[in-house]
């Protein structure tokens, strides 16, 4: 989320351009699914763009952006990192994978059953649907996501999982103020993170490996 509907579409745009380079320098096919996640960011940056140009309300673009948001990242970001980890890391990330699917096929039956607003609160957008259980929904989107990351094995994936935790907080903190929505740019850090992590060198590309 950003700001105004000029900042969501050039901060999508960017990170969608860096999501482009990132596939382009993935070396294995199991790291594409979380590769291509930028390009995820980037697409749902230039969704809210075209919420912020409707003021709001409930359209197509606000459910659009919901599901990226909700079910979609709660499954696409677990099943990325157990596609691109190594086979004895697996077991460890079966856990929050289980909790990212079911996590999203409760996100996406409210979505299909629920209305989804979108309101303009000063320099933010403020998203309203109506979540059942919906401590037990942000624990497994948590686990799901974030856990993930963090369980992964690998260094620049766990520090990815350390950014996103800080920045999610933080962010939360500035949208709650009706401050500024600082989403985008925590996007695009996140994006340049898993651009270097693409790039690394393979095991069998390290000299004396």
């Amino acid at each position: 989320m950003c700001w105004s509907a000029t900042a969501d579409l050039v901060a999508g745009t960017g990170i969608a351009a860096i999501g482009a380079v990132t596939l382009a320098r993935t070396r294995r096919v199991r790291d594409l699914p979380l590769a291509a996640l930028p390009l995820l960011l980037g697409a749902h940056q230039i969704v809210e763009s075209v919420v912020w140009n409707a003021d709001g309300g409930p359209g197509p673009a606000t459910l659009a952006w919901a599901v990226i948001a909700l079910p979609l990242l709660a499954l696409w970001v677990p099943l990325g990192v157990f596609c691109s980890a190594a086979e004895q890391t697996r077991a460890r990330l079966a856990v929050p994978l289980a909790a990212g699917a079911v996590t999203a096929a409760f996100l996406a039956y409210t979505l299909a059953s629920r209305p989804v607003t979108a309101e303009v609160r000063g320099r933010t957008l403020g998203y309203a649907v109506d979540l059942p259980h919906a401590p037990l929904l942000v624990a497994g989107y948590l686990l799901a996501t974030v856990g993930a990351l963090l369980l992964s094995g690998d260094r620049v994936l766990r520090l990815l999982g350390v950014l996103v935790a800080v920045g999610a907080a933080v962010c939360v903190v500035l949208w709650r103020t009706e401050f500024i929505s600082t989403w985008c740019a925590f996007a695009a850090v996140c994006s340049v993170v898993l651009l270097g992590w693409a790039h690394r060198p393979t095991p069998s590309a390290v000299p004396g490996g």
